[in-house]
């Protein structure tokens, strides 16, 4: 028996996993406070839902597979088509505009590398059944909001329209994506090798140097100065941004962090058309993905987790069963969260638990006293109960 996890997927241990849940908490609120609502939707698609909608690439990188019931299923790649599948599917009963959010997990046959795994949660945030760029300007806002609530301090959004590239095709358009990772001298080869003439490659990848906002673009400059944002500080026209998905119509933006240069953290734009696949009529969609593990992997390089991210506030030691069992369902009832050591043992054993886990306080028993001991300035006094309790609800 091979005793690991499949390779692209991973193990969460609770360290880990209480940061993760500090960081979906702190989005949800975000979310929220802007009037979006929670979406889920299931694992599996009938593969004729996903494929085809997110280029080549995405096709290839696609669980795809037979259920035992021999339908043709694949794994969810992302939440856009699958909000579009609901968007179609429920369209008489939802709100229009329907704004909502989603953060569940999706999977992608990846190279593993850095950064890159087979299975990932994504959170997205979307509006859907509003042309008005309105809605792109509040999505924005949003997704620059969750990344200051997080502690992000030099944080911007790049933003560009995809009609600049109206006149390229798809598989072009993405190799220009990939210019400021790989330099003007990569694009031109990457467009060359999918068949476009060396001059024209040129052409193409030195006129992004003089492009100017299309008025799209400004007029969505405008509204996201009515909320509050600061152009060239909050965000940022950039000529060459491209997104690689080929569902974006109109405006396309990016995140990224100055203290953070190993790509964005967020991402998204208008899909006006794909919404349209599934319903027989053109649905007009704006929404932003968030790359949560890079956003994970940011915090960490930058420091940016609070302290006291513990579940557990305190330890109550086992010497005494009797006691022991009183005193931790006393807390409980106080909403303090207490684990309960299981087994009467030596207290220095349960002491190097408290210790391992992180938990910052144990109670001890002292005869007919409580010491409260203090595991992280490792100091220790005699308390009641209540003062016990009115201690660590201020903690």
């Amino acid at each position: 028996m091979n005793i690991q996890t499949l390779k692209g997927f991973r193990d969460f241990l609770p360290k880990e996993a209480k940061k993760r849940e500090y960081v979906i908490n702190t989005l949800k609120k975000v979310f929220e406070l802007y009037g979006f609502e929670p979406l889920e939707t299931p694992s599996l698609e009938y593969e004729e839902i996903l494929t085809g909608k997110y280029g080549d690439e995405g096709d290839k990188l696609m669980y795809k597979f037979e259920d035992n019931g021999k339908r043709k299923v694949a794994l969810r790649y992302d939440q856009t088509v699958p909000l579009a599948r609901v968007a179609s599917q429920y369209q008489n009963e939802l709100p229009i505009p329907f704004k909502r959010y989603q953060i569940q997990n999706v999977w992608r046959a990846e190279n593993t590398q850095k950064g890159r795994y087979r299975e990932f949660v994504q959170c997205d945030v979307d509006t859907v059944g509003s042309p008005s760029l309105l809605a792109d300007a509040e999505i924005i806002a949003c997704t620059l909001e969750c990344i200051k609530q997080l502690g992000f301090k030099n944080a911007k959004v790049l933003i560009n329209d995809r009609s600049v590239f109206k006149d390229l095709k798809p598989a072009f358009v993405s190799a220009i994506d990939k210019l400021e990772k790989i330099g003007k001298d990569g694009v031109i080869k990457e467009l060359i090798g999918k068949g476009m003439e060396k001059t024209d490659a040129e052409t193409v990848v030195n006129s992004f140097d003089d492009t100017k906002p299309v008025p799209n673009v400004n007029s969505l400059f405008e509204h996201l100065k009515k909320l509050g944002l600061i152009q060239n500080k909050d965000f940022v026209f950039k000529a060459s941004l491209a997104r690689g998905l080929d569902y974006y119509t109109s405006i396309i933006f990016e995140v990224v962090a100055d203290d953070y240069p190993y790509g964005s953290i967020a991402g998204g734009g208008r899909y006006d058309k794909l919404i349209g696949m599934f319903a027989g009529k053109d649905i007009p969609a704006v929404g932003v993905a968030f790359g949560f593990d890079r956003l994970m992997e940011a915090m960490e390089n930058l420091g940016l987790f609070p302290a006291g991210l513990d579940v557990i506030k305190v330890l109550v030691t086992n010497t005494n069963e009797k006691k022991a069992l009183e005193t931790a369902s006393r807390l409980r009832v106080d909403n303090i969260n207490a684990e309960l050591y299981p087994d009467e043992k030596d207290l220095e054993k349960q002491l190097k638990y408290a210790d391992k886990k992180g938990i910052p306080y144990t109670i001890i028993f002292d005869k007919e006293k409580l010491i409260l001991k203090d595991m992280v300035r490792r100091t220790q006094e005699t308390l009641t109960l209540e003062e016990i309790t009115a201690k660590l609800k201020k903690q």
